[in-house]
């Protein structure tokens, strides 16, 4: 491998501006013009036509070639124990939503199954997730709280909540922004969006759902105490909550207590024997159904309604849903908060797409992904479901049971109607502290993540700030809010990246063609009379003055000082002509001769007097080299700036060349009017090497032929 690493080459050619880079490539100017670019994206044809139905119904094309013998028994396993999954998390995120729990079951059927149609990723499980959930129990709480459905009863003589009247119009209201985030979701995948998810980098997605994760463990707060909060919404909402529950903390219900916290050791104890076990089974032991299932037995046969006043799902209604338009005059009501959803649930779907897809070798379309997701979201909405995304750990269990298609997930979601149908009256009994339980020990993963923060202080002390702001934002101003002011950021961290960048002064590396900047490297050497520049970051409006304010502070040059002293000298020497054009003439007069003649050359000599030559100041460089490698892109002000340097430092007799190697900077700067007749494209080089070689040469020809000047005078 040393030899291999120390093989030498050796390159002859000459040295090539852009110019002459440009004549012997022959670069062509023609481009394609927008009707054309229009035309050919309308024309329709038998395999583009073939091609757009395969991209739109992903199923038509996986389908018809599925292997039974390879990927059907593992399907099938997956499939079952992801839908024996579904069952409680589906219930218990119902909860989060503000929901009854039965329509976290109808949000695990129909949106499973119209993604199987449209989606691309063989391996994530959509359904109900946790984020998304506390995220509609937000906007059903700010739209329909308790206080709008109060009642009196006569047999009590106090205000109760109407619970029928509530859940009804909070159905609605889910429905609403389930259906209208759906419906952005699919207009962002046609007009081509996917690319939106770029802005959610890890750190800001991790921080997002750490601080979510904090805000579903104190909405179920209230199901673990057997106490009744109001529920704050806006900002500081979190707090507020926090505040009142431990307020009503002396008034707990002791048997919710009780359960919530036997229902906490047993499934923390479970899921450990699981993770111990996990290699011997071959399919992980569904610790929530059991935990579900046995707390049923136990309430229906204690009777824990009755005796302990212990809160329990109620009635289940057996069957599915009828389609329903959603209530169109809460769609402005709920725009905000449903693009919210339509971004978090496609970045976090995305993010585990691409991870298996990476893993198993396959492609996601991130623009398809989207239209599924809005798809599943829309239709959904229309059978009062509410808004669902991937979740990590059914995708984990769907992966590690056999899951290899997309067939899985159809077999969950059969799994689930199995239970809609038939089963799912036996669980009215099932404590809600049960759920909560469910909740907060599957939110473990998720508090994990705080072990981020050391991590990324080691390796990025930005991308840290950013998972903590991240964090904090969604804490203090909801999910909603918080993920809007992150994602500002975010950008706003990228806006101080670009205008706090690193300038180096670069030397050569002996006997090389690579430069590195001298302060980090002992054994780089400055090439004589030539300062090499560069930014790590690309130039721009907000940037460019520093860029000039850097370029002076490296090189030691201080320019307007430099040019403010030269136009005093000229406004000095063009006075001192005056003073003596008007002295010749006044001689003339008196003594009759020409002003061709002896006063001319003592104003001449007097002019020499005064002349002072810059350009051949030791301390100055002969030539500068703008290294623009790290520049992506030059807007009108960073064109503006170089021309400005070139300018400038050519009037101090200081040659500015650029080096380039990127052809869209080069087409800013031809787009920028940068090149005229004085400032051609031969001082522009696709290598700082090739530059410094052109300076070199340029400064030795003046070396030689002020020789020849001096020798000659």
């Amino acid at each position: 491998m040393t030899e291999m690493r120390r093989r030498s080459y050796s390159v002859h050619r000459e040295i090539l501006d852009e110019g002459a880079v440009d004549e012997m490539a022959e670069k062509s100017d023609s481009k394609t013009s927008l009707y054309e670019k229009v035309k050919s994206s309308m024309r329709c044809s038998g395999p583009r036509l073939k091609s757009c139905m395969l991209g739109s119904f992903p199923v038509v094309s996986w389908l018809p070639r599925y292997s039974i013998r390879e990927n059907a028994l593992g399907d099938l396993i997956s499939g079952i124990s992801v839908g024996i999954m579904q069952l409680p998390q589906g219930m218990a995120y119902a909860l989060l939503a503000s929901v009854p729990p039965v329509f976290g079951l109808y949000s695990s059927f129909y949106p499973v199954l119209i993604y199987f149609i449209f989606g691309t990723s063989k391996h994530i499980s959509v359904g109900t997730y946790a984020v998304m959930s506390v995220m509609i129990g937000g906007v059903i709480e700010r739209l329909a709280p308790d206080s709008n459905f109060m009642i009196w009863d006569n047999v009590t003589n106090s205000s109760i909540v109407d619970t029928l009247s509530r859940d009804a119009e909070r159905v609605k209201v889910a429905a609403a922004v389930t259906f209208m985030s759906g419906l952005l979701q699919i207009l962002l995948g046609l007009v081509q969006f996917g690319f939106v998810v770029t802005y959610l980098s890890e750190p800001l997605v991790r921080g997002y759902t750490t601080g979510a994760a904090i805000h579903v463990i104190v909405s179920q707060l209230k199901y673990t105490f057997g106490i009744s909060p109001v529920r704050h919404s806006g900002a500081f909402s979190l707090i507020f909550t926090v505040l009142e529950v431990c307020y009503l903390i002396p008034q707990t219900n002791i048997g919710t207590l009780v359960v919530s916290i036997v229902a906490i050791i047993g499934l923390i104890l479970a899921k450990e024997l699981n993770a111990y076990l996990s290699k011997k089974l071959p399919v992980p032991i569904p610790v929530e159904l059991l935990g579900v299932v046995i707390a049923t037995l136990v309430s229906w046969q204690v009777d824990l309604k009755e005796k302990y006043a212990v809160d329990v799902v109620g009635v289940i209604p057996s069957g599915l849903q009828p389609p329903v338009l959603p209530d169109v005059s809460l769609f402005g009501q709920v725009i905000g908060d449903a693009f919210a959803l339509s971004v978090v649930g496609y970045g976090i779907a995305i993010s585990l797409g691409r991870i298996f897809a990476l893993k198993y070798g396959y492609k996601v379309d991130s623009n398809q992904e989207l239209i599924a997701l809005g798809l599943s979201n829309s239709v959904g909405g229309i059978f009062q479901c509410f808004a669902i995304s991937c979740s990590m750990s059914r995708t984990m269990v769907q992966e590690s049971t056999g899951g290899k298609t997309q067939v899985a997930g159809a077999l969950s979601a059969i799994v689930i109607l199995f239970i809609t149908l038939w089963i799912g009256a036996l669980f009215e009994d099932l404590p809600k502290a049960v759920l909560a339980a469910i909740i907060y020990v599957n939110l473990h993963g998720m508090i994990k993540q705080f072990m981020d923060i050391p991590a990324l202080w080691k390796s990025n002390k930005v991308d840290m700030v950013i998972w903590v702001v991240t964090f904090i934002l969604t804490v203090l101003f909801n999910p909603d809010l918080g993920l809007a002011a992150a994602i500002g950021f975010s950008m706003l961290t990228v806006i101080f990246r670009t205008q706090l960048p690193k300038y180096s002064l670069l030397g050569q590396v002996q006997d090389t063609d690579i430069y590195r900047p001298l302060e980090d490297y002992s054994q780089v050497k400055q090439v004589p009379g030539v300062l090499i520049f560069r930014s790590s970051a690309t130039l721009y409006f907000a940037n460019a003055e520093m860029y000039q304010d850097a370029l002076g502070e490296k090189s030691g040059i201080d320019i307007t000082k430099i040019l403010s002293a030269k136009k005093k000298l000229e406004a000095k020497r063009k006075r001192h002509e005056q003073n003596l054009a008007k002295k010749a003439k006044k001689a003339a007069k008196k003594n009759k001769i020409d002003t061709e003649g002896e006063p001319e050359r003592e104003e001449q000599k007097d002019i020499a007097t005064i002349e002072v030559d810059v350009e051949h100041d030791p301390s100055l460089p002969r030539a500068i080299i703008l290294d623009l490698s790290p520049v992506n892109f030059l807007d009108t002000v960073g064109v503006k700036t170089l021309r400005g340097i070139v300018r400038d430092y050519g009037e101090i007799g200081i040659k500015v060349v650029l080096a380039c190697c990127q052809t869209g900077v080069v087409d800013n700067l031809q787009a920028g009017g940068f090149f005229n007749d004085k400032v051609t494209k031969s001082c522009l080089f696709s290598s700082v090497h090739d530059a410094a070689l052109h300076c070199q040469s340029a400064i030795t020809d003046s070396h030689k032929y002020e020789d020849i000047t001096a020798t000659h005078f």
